[in-house]
C-alpha cells in the first residue's frame, strides 16, 4: 500500500526521481555526442521517445526496424526537433534469427562504436503464432531475438568500452508482470513451443521474466571477465501504448478506462530506460532491476541464479546448434 501511494503521488526515490519523472527530466544534466546507441522497437511508443530524448542529448541513434517507412517518419520527427541528430535506419525482424544476423553484419560493417544497446521491442500475441524459426512468436521476439542480438554485438560493446574508456550499457526493457510467472510454468521447451492451452498474457509475462534472468546471468559473466559493460532490466510502468490498447486479453476495455488515470505517459514510461542508459548515477550498476528511475525488487524467481544460468545455457545451445552452427559455443 505504501509503495502504491508513493507511485500515485510521484514521490521521488533515492535517485531524486519517481513515477512522474519524464525521460527529458531524467537526462537533463547529460550530453555526450561521442555515444552510439541501438534501440529496438523505436518506431513507436516508449522506444520512439527513448530515441528522441537520447538524440536530443547528442547520442547517435541506430534504429533497427521491420517497417522502414515507420522508422523514416520517426527519424524526420526527431530531426525536426534536433536537426543535428544522427540517425541510422537498418532493417530487422526480431522474430527472425536470420534477419538479426543480417542486421548485425550490416551494423558491424559500418565500423561504428557501440556504447548503448536498448532491448526495448515488445510483442504481445493473443493467439498462438510461430516465427519463421518455428518458435512461439512472443518468446521469439521479446526474449530470443534480443538474446541473439546482444550475443552478436557484445564483443563490439566490450571493444568499444576498452578503446574509449566509456562504460558500455545494455538495457533490457521488461515488465512487472514477470511476477505472475510460477516456477512450474517456466520450462524452456514449453516456452519455445507451448503444447498445452496457450495464454497470451502468460506468454508475455514469461518472456519478460526471461529478459530479467538474461540480464542477471550476463551481468555475472561480464563481471567475471572484468568487462566494462553493464546490463540491467527496466520496468517502464504501465504505459499508454499500443500494447495496452490493442490487446483486450491484457487489459479489458472496462479496466482500461478505470486504469487509464493511473497509466504513465509515453515520456514517463521512457524515463527509467533513459536514466539507466545515460545517468552517471547508474555507472557501474549491473544485474539490477529498475522501476521509476530507482533500483527496485524483482520476483524471487527472477533472482534465482541457477534458473538464470540454466536459461542462458539452454538458449545458447539452441542458438548455436540451430542458427549459428558455423560458430563455436
Amino acid at each position: 500500500m505504501k509503495a502504491t501511494l508513493k507511485y500515485l503521488a510521484g514521490i521521488a526515490g533515492p535517485s531524486g526521481y519517481g513515477s512522474k519523472t519524464t525521460a527529458e527530466q531524467a537526462t537533463r544534466d547529460f550530453s555526450n555526442s561521442q555515444l552510439t546507441a541501438i534501440i529496438t522497437g523505436a518506431t513507436s511508443g516508449i522506444g520512439a521517445e527513448t530515441a528522441r530524448v537520447l538524440a536530443k542529448r547528442g547520442v547517435r541513434i541506430v534504429l533497427p526496424a521491420r517497417d522502414l517507412k515507420k522508422a523514416e517518419i520517426v527519424k524526420e520527427f526527431i530531426q525536426k526537433e534536433t536537426p543535428m541528430a544522427q540517425i541510422i535506419l537498418l532493417e530487422i525482424d526480431l522474430s527472425s534469427c536470420a534477419s538479426i544476423q543480417r542486421f548485425c553484419a550490416e551494423f558491424l560493417s559500418l565500423q561504428l562504436p557501440l556504447h548503448i544497446l536498448i532491448n526495448n521491442a515488445g510483442k504481445f500475441s493473443q493467439k498462438l503464432e510461430f516465427s519463421e524459426d518455428k518458435i512461439e512468436m512472443t518468446f521469439a521476439t521479446n526474449y530470443l531475438g534480443h538474446f541473439l542480438l546482444t550475443e552478436l554485438l557484445l564483443e563490439k560493446m566490450v571493444e568499444t568500452a576498452e578503446g574509449t574508456g566509456i562504460q558500455g550499457r545494455i538495457v533490457n526493457v521488461t515488465s512487472v508482470v514477470h511476477n505472475w510467472v510460477k516456477r512450474e510454468q517456466f520450462r524452456f521447451s514449453q516456452l519455445l513451443n507451448p503444447k498445452k492451452y496457450y495464454n497470451g498474457t502468460r506468454a508475455y509475462a514469461q518472456s519478460k521474466l526471461a529478459n530479467i534472468l538474461h540480464a542477471k546471468e550476463l551481468s555475472r559473466q561480464l563481471k567475471a571477465r572484468n568487462a566494462n559493460v553493464t546490463i540491467n532490466a527496466v520496468h517502464p510502468g504501465i504505459v499508454k501504448t499500443g500494447i495496452i490498447r490493442d490487446h483486450k486479453g491484457f487489459i479489458t476495455d472496462s479496466l482500461y478506462f478505470m486504469a487509464s488515470k493511473l497509466l504513465k505517459s509515453t515520456s514517463q514510461g521512457a524515463a527509467s530506460t533513459c536514466y539507466v542508459a545515460l545517468s552517471p548515477q547508474t555507472e557501474g550498476m549491473s544485474g539490477k532491476y529498475f522501476a521509476d528511475c530507482n533500483e527496485s525488487h524483482s520476483s524471487v524467481l527472477a533472482n534465482d541464479e541457477i534458473e538464470a544460468h540454466k536459461l542462458w545455457k539452454g538458449t545458447r545451445v539452441l542458438i548455436y546448434r540451430r542458427f549459428l552452427p558455423h560458430m563455436k559455443i
